[in-house]
């Protein structure tokens, strides 16, 4: 089955946190919808930092009521925060290439965007071409599946009963910290 990641970041002191959403390509307009009813008037995308507790909420029981599987990455940031996404970034595509994905989807960086290009061609390696993963960098308010790891990231790095809130969605998490 090809499955679709669409994936986010957070950083919470020295932690980083590179978040995909898996969701399988029959759900695709099912779980947007149901994300896009979820904006306020006048809103182009959710964005959970910037939410009220009680949308957080809100957003959340939705988000779990879907058909969609969450992988967290996570890496320390000591040798500094890019060296941490491209951790992150490699144990994904790795993941990606076993379950057979389909398309890669990345909360765009502008500039730094290139980083992950080198990033993923490096970690697909030989395979480039036969493991059939296309990926793209877009922006949030591109796509409404990318609020949702940008949701889980948040949850996660708050800990506690917002990650808890999410726990049903968490299928992986993985600390690749000390990877080569």
């Amino acid at each position: 089955m090809s499955v679709h990641a669409f994936v986010d970041e957070s950083r919470r002191g020295q932690r980083y946190l590179l978040v995909a959403a898996l969701v399988d390509p029959r759900d695709l307009g099912r779980t947007r919808k149901v994300l896009r009813a979820l904006l306020l008037s006048g809103q182009h995308e959710l964005h959970f930092k910037k939410e009220t507790p009680a949308r957080r909420r809100l957003i959340v029981s939705r988000i779990t009521a879907t058909a969609v599987a969450v992988r967290v990455y996570s890496a320390s940031c000591r040798q500094g925060e890019e060296r941490a996404r491209r951790e992150c970034l490699s144990h994904l595509v790795a993941d990606l290439m076993d379950l057979g994905g389909g398309r890669l989807v990345l909360d765009s960086r502008e500039v730094r965007d290139e980083h992950d290009r080198l990033t993923i061609r490096i970690a697909q390696g030989r395979q480039a071409r036969d493991t059939g993963l296309v990926y793209e960098h877009v922006s949030s308010t591109q796509e409404s599946l990318l609020w949702v790891a940008d949701a889980v990231a948040w949850c996660v790095g708050a800990g506690g009963d917002w990650q808890r809130r999410v726990q049903t969605v968490l299928a992986k998490v993985v600390d690749v910290s000390g990877s080569p």
